[in-house]
């Protein structure tokens, strides 16, 4: 069975119907441990979070996406054309199952770190821009301030860079909020 079969409204909505495959199952199973688990599914205010819309964009807060796998999900949601911000400060992680979808969906890379060369080196001749920044609040201003219209700007760091995903959650929010 493959994605589109599985999720007849749509890719992006795939995590929602393998959630609601079946609920009366899910409240019969006998391991407590596990039925707990099921019965606890709190909204995560870093996993793809709508944070406000500026003169058209979109802002998403994907902070909680610390892995390229996570990140991809995040992109394959993304039903606009891509400004997508990410960490570079982690030259270790492998960012080539990206590409597929950086070629399709993404204009405009912002990379924020002391050292982005990686993902300079990965999606050069890949994405039409890349362009580094000092800080979130500097990528967020020029993702506002990008010539790509009707656009989403997705902060989805793709790795870890040491600092902690609620601080760079709520910073990315708070720069947005101050837009």
């Amino acid at each position: 069975m493959n994605i589109e079969t599985l999720a007849t409204q749509g890719r992006e909505k795939v995590s929602n119907s393998l959630a609601g495959i079946d609920v009366n199952k899910l409240n019969k199973l006998r391991n407590k441990n596990l039925r707990d688990c099921f019965s606890h599914f709190d909204e995560d205010p870093y996993r793809l979070k709508f944070t406000a819309r500026i003169h058209g964009i979109e802002f998403i807060n994907d902070a909680m996406s610390r892995t390229p796998n996570a990140t991809w999900y995040s992109l394959e949601t993304m039903d606009k054309a891509v400004i997508w911000i990410a960490n570079g400060d982690n030259n270790t992680t492998d960012f080539t199952s990206l590409i597929p979808l950086a070629l399709r969906k993404i204009r405009m890379l912002i990379c924020i770190g002391e050292d982005n060369h990686r993902l300079h080196e990965v999606f050069s001749g890949i994405i039409p821009t890349i362009v580094d920044a000092k800080s979130i609040k500097d990528a967020v201003s020029k993702a506002l301030y990008s010539d790509i219209n009707d656009s989403v700007v997705l902060f989805s760091p793709a790795c870890e860079n040491g600092q902690p995903m609620r601080e760079q959650g709520n910073e990315f929010q708070r720069e947005v909020y101050d837009l």
